[in-house]
């Protein structure tokens, strides 16, 4: 990849991937229960190989520590092209499973990421609470020494998959009143004794709930990491797929674009097409040119991370702010150009808005990237 456009075989690999989504993922995700795990997606995205992509070398029993950033973009970017359901899915299994793959025991490492590669197991990432969301630091999730492992005790909240996943990659404090540097991360299956869960009613196709952990016990080998060093496991994720989420957007800002010229072109009103009245000209060229903005930033932070160049959290807060803003900005001038077709339940912009929204916030929202981009300037 050069600053300015995928490699041939990159190219190739996300026409694949498009490809994919719309003939065998889509029909999938439509037939779904909006806001429950849809496991016959994930099993397809298995048995595809596309949930492989996110684990380098799992299918012969090693796998990598780490997927290519630009991989990731491109697998996410193209899924929400074509299914919002199917890129949510494949994301998720990737958040919850990065940290047990980056930083667990291989026991951990051999049990769970071949089951989430294979669309067999479920994770989730399980960080926020009712009192600590932007600031993760402040989580009071409590882990107290019990024998050779832990015992964790509070809540988690507006965790995806929940209380639906398989697993959980959670983090918890093992040293009270000690910020950032007091909490561990841990892997915890989702039929440990004393955890429990429920729904919450959310605007979210896929399930999104409560974690309650009333004692629940954790051994010493589902540490992942080095004890008070989670926060960082956590970073170390969260860096990782901060760009993808700036792929989504793009994903969801081209659907959107594509829909609202076809439109424009066919639509007649005052004579002519759409597309000839010069409002609607001008709108669709801004739509264009924030898109291909955003897509630039995305692919030029994903590389500089694959590059192990510096600034790396100011790049990546960058192309989450500028794209997932620029989606809900794309997004909106579509259905506004279709007029109130395009809010009828069921329309792939009235599905397209209610998606855009969430991640503005989720993975820290526009406002906390905007503050980590002003903190890199005044480190440069």
């Amino acid at each position: 990849m050069t600053a300015f456009a995928l490699s041939p075989e990159q190219q190739s690999f996300a026409e694949e991937v498009r490809r994919l989504g719309a003939e065998k993922l889509r029909p999938l995700a439509e037939s779904g229960t909006e806001g429950a795990v849809n496991r016959p997606l994930l099993k397809e995205m298995g048995a595809l190989g596309l949930l492989a992509r996110l684990f380098p070398g799992v299918d012969g029993g090693s796998p990598s520590r780490e997927a290519a950033a630009t991989d990731l973009c491109i697998l996410r970017e193209s899924l929400a092209s074509q299914s919002t359901e199917a890129e949510t899915a494949l994301a998720l299994q990737g958040l919850g499973t990065y940290p047990v793959l980056q930083s667990g025991q291989d026991s951990q490492v051999a049990k769970w990421v071949p089951a989430v590669a294979a669309g067999d197991a479920v994770a989730a990432f399980a960080l926020t609470e009712p009192n600590a969301g932007s600031d993760a630091a402040a989580l009071e999730l409590a882990a107290e020494p019990d024998s050779d492992g832990w015992r964790l005790t509070g809540e988690k909240m507006w965790i995806s998959n929940a209380p639906e996943a398989d697993f959980y990659s959670v983090f918890a404090r093992t040293t009270p009143e000690a910020g950032s540097r007091g909490v561990s991360a841990f892997v915890v299956p989702a039929d440990r004794a004393g955890l429990s869960g429920e729904h919450l009613d959310l605007v979210s196709p896929h399930p999104i709930g409560t974690l309650v952990f009333d004692g629940v016990r954790v051994e010493r080998d589902e540490l992942l990491g080095e004890q008070d060093r989670g926060f960082g496991v956590a970073m170390r994720t969260l860096d990782l797929f901060r760009p993808s989420v700036g792929a989504f957007a793009v994903g969801m800002a081209q659907a959107a674009l594509d829909a609202a010229v076809a439109h424009a072109q066919t639509r007649v009103a005052f004579g002519g097409p759409l597309l000839k009245q010069q409002t609607v000209a001008h709108t669709l060229a801004e739509m264009a040119t924030r898109t291909e903005a955003s897509r630039l930033l995305v692919y030029a932070a994903a590389a500089a991370y694959d590059a192990g160049e510096r600034n790396l959290a100011g790049r990546a807060a960058m192309a989450k702010l500028f794209a997932t803003e620029t989606a809900q900005y794309v997004v909106d001038s579509a259905v506004q150009i279709h007029g109130a077709r395009a809010l009828r339940r069921g329309h792939l912009l009235e599905h397209l808005y209610r998606e855009v929204r969430a991640p503005r916030i989720y993975e820290g929202a526009s406002e906390v990237q905007r503050t980590i981009i002003a903190r890199s300037l005044a480190s440069s």
